[in-house]
């Protein structure tokens, strides 16, 4: 979990300035370096990095943000960190940031083992637009080779002051020094959290005079406070989690305090109240849920025959999936659900602000809530900032039970959100009382069960059925792909494809369009188990179905938690008739697994009795959130599975 901590300043008028590390310059040490000691694996390592950010004073009271980094390059894996990539951002009322200043240097070793520099050419930086707010200034290093040390800088401008830049000092190279300088002005007082596990080396303040001048005669002193981090660790991404930035060390500021010329304080930081007050008239928000109207003559007529809430409420879900076309955009605003209706298209803030409309034109008297989807980092629950949530989604309460929908996907039954919104905690904004947290949890597990009959023939091939039940976010993922072709038959054939050893001779896929009920898919097949070198006897690996092909948790240690999204039940039984004269020599061998405090378990069992042979397993994690104490437990149980599913079932023909 995200933790965050309150930094104090104490201003001292006598310690040393930091500055910036001496440009384009590169010592024999740095070029003969042939990996970084403290994480041989590295590819690359940033030797040096540094940031300065100030509120300038012009007109436009601007951020002035400048970057500057060396970084070596060890082996060709670490080349992509020569294609470099500036975020800025595109605001409303066409206020935007901009990038300027940019130089950047290669310095490599000849075919002579002499040193040399190549400057990047600055007409080959272009845009790249991700979406109507995210825009990517990109540009490549030149040069590049195994050995060589990058050295670039910029300088970004921007208009959004509320917001002083942040600094990452974890990334996925480790580094060896980062050091981070800000000027704040003191009519600017801003909330500051740093985040992650590690700690800072420098936190250390100077009192700047005078530095601020915006005009008119107004002048302001400045704290000038430096942050440091020496010898970083590497973030490394692993499988199961929530967005990196909810884990990484680093350092975030927040506005919350201006005072004026005149000396009058004007707070920025809300309470929930104030941001309960806004979005309830706000135009994109508010406004848009009141228009019922809009949905007035379809309800009618979807409610005629519906006599309970919950009826009603699937009726009226139903309708607005089929009605709209999400167009990928998570939003948790709608510029206008009128025009999203009249398109038959829209974000999810366009369809789930439709579906509140709707449903409060049913009378059900719906809440929205608005949340960060596991993409997007948790939210700052200290302090409202609208600006970290992403998304929005409906509760509704029907009967004493509470339901959280999300009508962006047609394969989503009703009750159950997109793994994408699972994410920590959302904010439930109501017209009728003060908004409040709620858990954003999965409210299905991911389930799957496997039952297979099999008879095994005297020419080494099996024969039989294969049927799988899939629930929850198994059979939301299931339904999707099969979705994705054009016609079951397809699928069918794609399946087949993929399993050499089974050939389908026949399927039947049950509920794919019951979104509520399990979906269910049977398979007769005939499944090659002989040995080629010996006919009498016969290989059978029972984990054919629901194999794990390697262990997700790879780390010796990981620092933030192992997220599933949800809670995980994996089941499989498979009963073999055995043909006369036929033993078993060798099986798995019976396996029972627990993870501490009831954290999940593995059984496998085998039984024989006469020419019947079955074999079942049961995988299931009980949590959806791991903690990175319970880690090493969870990556044991996965060697053992592992370990496990290596093992043959062998039936040997007697003589």
């Amino acid at each position: 979990m995200k933790k965050y901590l309150l930094i104090i300043f104490i201003l001292y008028s006598f310690q040393l300035k930091a500055q910036d590390f001496k440009e384009w310059t590169i010592s024999q040490a740095e070029m003969e370096m042939k990996s970084y000691s403290k994480d041989t694996s590295a590819n690359a390592v940033v030797l040096n990095e540094f940031g300065d950010a100030r509120i300038t004073d012009d007109d436009q009271e601007n951020i002035q943000f400048k970057y500057h980094t060396k970084i070596k390059i060890f082996k060709s894996k670490g080349f992509s960190n020569g294609d470099i990539l500036i975020p800025i951002y595109y605001g409303d009322n066409n206020t935007f940031e901009t990038v300027k200043d940019i130089e950047a240097i290669t310095f490599y070793k000849d075919n002579n083992g002499m040193i040399q520099k190549q400057s990047f050419d600055a007409s080959k930086v272009f845009k790249e637009k991700k979406n109507k707010h995210w825009t990517y200034i990109k540009f490549a290093m030149p040069n590049l080779q195994e050995g060589c040390v990058i050295e670039y800088k910029y300088t970004l401008r921007s208009p959004y002051h509320h917001t002083l830049r942040k600094w990452d000092f974890q990334s996925e190279l480790p580094k060896v020094y980062s050091e981070y300088l800000v000027h704040i002005p003191a009519v600017y007082e801003y909330n500051v959290s740093l985040t992650g596990p590690l700690k800072l080396s420098k936190n250390e303040a100077l009192l700047e005079k005078d530095c601020y001048s915006p005009g008119g005669g107004f002048k302001a002193d400045c704290s000038k406070i430096t942050y440091r981090m020496e010898n970083i660790p590497a973030f490394v991404i692993e499988e199961n989690m929530t967005a990196p930035e909810n884990f990484l060390s680093a350092i975030n500021f927040e506005l919350s305090l201006i005072t004026d010329s005149r000396g009058l304080k004007h707070k920025i930081t809300q309470d929930w109240k104030d941001v309960d007050a806004l979005l309830k008239k706000y135009e994109y928000f508010g406004s848009q849920i009141k228009k019922k109207d809009l949905f007035k003559d379809q309800v009618v007529t979807l409610l005629a025959d519906k006599t309970d809430g919950l009826s009603k409420a699937k009726a009226v879900y139903e309708y607005i999936k089929a009605w709209f076309k999400w167009n990928n955009q998570e939003e948790k605003y709608s510029e206008s659900i009128k025009k999203a209706y009249e398109s038959h298209t829209g974000s999810s803030g366009d369809i789930n602000l439709s579906l509140a409309a709707a449903l409060n034109a049913a009378g059900l008297n719906p809440e929205t809530v608005i949340l960060s989807t596991r993409n997007n980092g948790f939210v700052n629950k200290l302090y409202p900032t609208l600006s970290n949530f992403d998304y929005v989604v409906v509760k509704l309460d029907i009967e004493g039970k509470t339901y959280l929908l999300d009508a962006t996907e047609p394969l989503l039954p009703f009750g159950l959100l997109p793994l994408r919104c699972i994410n920590d905690q959302g904010r439930v904004i109501s017209f009728t009382k003060p908004s409040y947290w709620i858990d954003m949890v999965a409210s299905q597990k991911r389930t799957k069960h496997y039952i297979a009959d099999l008879t095994l023939q005297d020419n080494g091939k099996f024969k039989g059925t294969i049927t799988k039940f899939s629930m929850g976010y198994e059979a939301l993922g299931q339904r999707k792909i099969i979705k994705n072709f054009n016609s079951l038959e397809e699928f069918v054939e794609n399946l087949d494809e993929k399993l050499p050893k089974i050939k389908i001779l026949k399927s039947e896929i049950s509920n794919l369009d019951s979104l509520e009920k399990p979906l269910g898919e049977v398979y007769t097949i005939e499944m090659d188990a002989f040995d080629n070198l010996n006919k009498e006897k016969f290989y059978f690996n029972p984990f054919f179905m629901d194999r794990i092909p390697e262990n997700p948790f790879k780390l010796n240690e990981r620092s933030y938690p192992v997220d599933l999204g949800a809670v995980e039940d994996s089941r499989i039984i498979i009963n073999i008739t055995l043909p006369d004269k036929f033993s078993v020599i060798n099986q798995p061998v019976n396996l029972s697994l627990a993870l501490p405090d009831g954290g999940g378990r593995f059984i496998s069992n085998t039984l024989e009795e006469g020419n019947k042979f079955t074999f079942s397993e049961i995988k299931q994690l009980s949590k959806a959130i791991y903690t990175s104490e319970e880690y090493p437990a969870l990556k044991e149980l996965y060697n053992k599975i592992i370990q496990l599913q290596k093992t043959d079932i062998i039936f040997q023909k007697a003589k």
